[in-house]
């Protein structure tokens, strides 16, 4: 397995993390009938990260922009793979994406700005260096 891969599995753990840590405090904050339920606005008064506490509703923020995130990041360990171009440039791109999103996660809970934007965008930007590499 090439190191971008073994990261790209990794992520994929994170996010099950991720989920969880939201996942908990929410469906305590809600109850499970709120959280199990369809979610429609009108039933349950509103959007359910304006029905969360606000860290809570930051984990669940955080969540989704993981799910953004990693689609990226699975395009670019997708790439780099099939096309056998694996180099020690993108594993350490790869292994800082990863070190950036589990950063991420307390820096966007215990709100620091500027310092989550510029979390964030280390793991976009060696997100971005796979892709550019691979085609170079």
């Amino acid at each position: 397995m090439t190191p971008e891969l073994t990261v790209l599995a990794l992520a994929g753990l994170l996010q099950v993390l991720q989920y969880v840590l939201m996942s908990v405090p929410a469906n305590m904050e809600l109850g499970v009938g709120k959280t199990a339920s369809p979610r429609d606005r009108e039933r349950l008064g509103g959007a359910i990260e304006d029905l969360l506490s606000p860290k809570t509703a930051r984990l669940l923020r955080a969540l989704n922009n993981h799910f953004e995130g990693l689609i990226l990041f699975t395009l670019a360990v997708v790439v780099v793979t099939l096309s056998d171009q694996s180099t020690p440039f993108t594993a350490t791109c790869a292994w800082a994406y990863l070190a950036a999103r589990v950063a991420y996660v307390p820096a966007y809970y215990f709100g620091l700005s500027p310092w989550r934007s510029v979390i964030w965008f280390v793991g976009f930007g060696a997100t971005i260096a796979m892709l550019i590499s691979a085609l170079i």
